[in-house]
């Protein structure tokens, strides 16, 4: 077999062995050996089916250790070497290389920072991630010459971001729940003086906005994961029917399900749509790398191997789409929450207590299931528009002060910059990175008549 891995080169990067560089959370990644998972067999005749070299998967979790947990697509997650995995894609490579390259260089330019997430809200246990956010400025010498600087420093586990000043006021001044969180949670730390110009200025930041970035946005994503949940029911129905009878027909399938899977609140699916729908489901399937073809016929192959809900099939359970974890649920009903209360009162929801902590905490656990989540959503978005009617909280943020604010962080910057004070953002401020090459293909023009 030939080995692909030492073929990835780029502009820039030549001599680097991809089986060296970072892999930051989220990146995916291709697998170079063969991998047998656990025990449990695949059929009662067969050893576990092998996860061949050539499976693309993503990386979500960094080991103490140095390897890596990587989710297969298909087939679940499982811990791979370092030297085992390389970027899937060449354009990869340069994002892992720069993103190390800039978190390295600019996390000592951090102003603020918090602890964030279930620690913030009163709802962590042992194991919980230990997520932090805060905000960074870039010293002047980055904002000068060709590059394009970053605006988001991220760590290589995902568990740390910091937003550059100018995108973190920006979010903030559209309401984003993330960026209002850090500002307003307790035990903020403030690393320079300028972090705590942004933490003076946070009221700034909040208006009535929360109403549709947190509560409107909640309602609108619960509505999505009513539409994921229908549709992975109807998977799981079409894969027991062709496991069933694997001679099935599009068309017939089709009927089945127009007749079978009811939509609430919408009329009954006709045909048409429900053609549609499979259509949809065996190319997506497809482009997860669970079937061998693009077609129907590629579909009913897999019904044969994949567990269905009635303990039949010789292969593996597919797993539910990750939106539909409990844990999407339990933010959603957060957020709405804190719209609600914040709308209402003028003092933000961070640590949650009573019925609504017992709440989140059941969904966390997997104790409600996902329908039941998303109708306690619904029930407190409907108190939206009465929170926001009688709002203490102004219409609009103040664009004044935030405008004034940034130019503050700016000028200070600039000023310790241009007399090399002490410190990361003066003369200890990491030098920019070389701007790269910017190759364009020649296009040849017609000459003028």
């Amino acid at each position: 077999m030939v080995d692909h891995v030492r073929d990835v080169r780029i502009e820039g990067l030549r001599g680097m062995d991809p089986r060296t560089v970072p892999l930051p959370h989220g990146t995916q990644v291709t697998t170079t050996v063969e991998r047998v998972p656990g025990p449990a067999p695949a059929a009662k005749d067969e050893g576990p089916r092998p996860i061949p070299a050539g499976s693309v998967g993503t990386v979500i979790e960094l080991r103490p250790d140095g390897r890596l947990r990587v989710r297969i697509v298909g087939r679940g997650e499982h811990v791979y070497a370092r030297e085992e995995l390389r970027p899937a894609k060449a354009g990869q490579l340069r994002f892992a290389v720069a993103r190390a390259r800039d978190e390295a260089a600019l996390r000592p330019c951090a102003v603020l920072e918090a602890t964030v997430g279930s620690r913030a809200w009163g709802l962590s246990h042992e194991g919980s991630d230990h997520d932090v956010r805060g905000v960074f400025v870039l010293p002047f010498g980055w904002r000068e010459g060709l590059g394009t600087p970053p605006m988001v420093l991220s760590s290589a586990d995902g568990s740390s971001t910091w937003w550059e000043v100018e995108r973190a006021i920006r979010q903030a001044l559209r309401a984003d729940p993330n960026t209002l969180e850090m500002l307003f949670v307790p035990g903020v730390r403030v690393l320079d003086p300028l972090g705590q110009a942004l933490l003076e200025a946070r009221t700034c930041f909040v208006s009535q906005q929360i109403y549709g970035a947190f509560g409107r946005y909640a309602l609108a994503q619960a509505k999505r994961l009513r539409q994921s949940l229908r549709l992975a029911e109807h998977r799981a129905r079409v894969l027991e029917w062709l496991a069933a009878e694997p001679g099935l027909t599009l068309d017939a399938v089709a009927d089945r399900l127009a007749a079978e899977a009811t939509v609430e609140g919408e009329p009954r699916t006709d045909r048409g749509r429900a053609r549609e729908y499979l259509k949809q489901l065996y190319r997506s399937l497809y482009d997860q790398g669970l079937l061998p073809a693009n077609s129907f016929a590629g579909l009913a192959e897999l019904a044969g191997r994949v567990r269905c809900g009635d303990g039949s099939g010789s292969g593996f359970e597919l797993e539910l789409p990750r939106e539909l974890r409990p844990k999407n649920a339990y933010n959603l009903l957060r957020i709405v929450s804190g719209a609600v209360q914040w709308l209402r009162t003028g003092v933000p929801l961070i640590e949650v207590e009573g019925e609504l902590r017992q709440r989140l905490l059941a969904i966390k656990s997997g104790q409600v299931p996902l329908r039941t989540a998303l109708s306690w959503t619904e029930e407190v978005a409907a108190r939206l528009d009465e929170a926001r009617e009688g709002s203490p909280l102004p219409e609009h943020p103040d664009y004044v002060a935030a405008d004034a604010l940034l130019r503050r962080v700016r000028q200070e910057a600039a000023r310790r910059w241009l007399a090399r004070e002490p410190g990361p953002l003066g003369r200890d401020a990491p030098p920019p990175p070389a701007p790269e090459l910017q190759t364009e293909p020649e296009t040849e023009t017609e000459p003028e008549p």
